[in-house]
């Protein structure tokens, strides 16, 4: 075969195989899109319940339920406060929350919107009840620019206080467990 065809060839079943890998990678990103309305029941500031079913609003990370936060001096319970946020904006009639992907704990990771059509996910960022989380940047940036909600004082990041919890309860296991092995419990 000559140079020429064998280049021939080879351009044909490059083009053939990168035409089959878009059509894979087209099929993969057409997951149905899996929608919820109701009377859901804020968790925390960043999930969800209807019935059965747990959701995790994508994109944004609100303060763990039991963290507290600092303002003027004060400590605050900005766990609950941002629960309290987003059980408000849930409990408008005509709130859906649509999603495709489930996360680790199985939960449907969705974008809520509201009757009137505002973005939840975005209100939460937005009134400093959560942090950005990827994809809520400029809405972090307004929290900030207003000191609103956490950017009115101090806080720890809720990923933050998650790893200190596992840390702790990864230590405390370990000394019960070798305690009771030694014989001081």
């Amino acid at each position: 075969m000559t140079r020429g065809l064998r280049l021939i060839r080879d351009g044909v079943t490059a083009f053939a195989l990168l035409a089959l890998v878009a059509l894979i990678a087209a099929k993969l990103n057409d997951a149905a899109k899996i929608e919820h309305a109701g009377a859901f029941h804020a968790a925390d500031g960043d999930s969800l319940a209807l019935g059965d079913e747990r959701l995790r609003l994508e994109g944004i990370d609100a303060p763990e339920l039991n963290q507290s936060c600092e303002r003027a001096g004060n400590a605050w319970a900005c766990g609950r406060a941002a629960r309290e946020s987003l059980q408000s904006m849930v409990r408008a009639s005509g709130t859906v929350c649509q999603g495709s992907r489930r996360d680790r704990y199985d939960r449907l990771l969705v974008i809520c919107r509201s009757g009137a059509g505002g973005d939840i996910n975005a209100a939460m960022v937005r009134r400093g009840m959560a942090i950005s989380y990827g994809g809520y940047d400029k809405e972090e940036a307004e929290a900030k620019a207003q000191k609103a909600g956490l950017w009115a004082g101090t806080f720890e990041r809720p990923r933050d206080v998650r790893d200190h919890a596992r840390q702790r309860s990864g230590f405390d296991g370990a000394l019960h467990f070798i305690g009771q092995i030694v014989g001081w419990e």
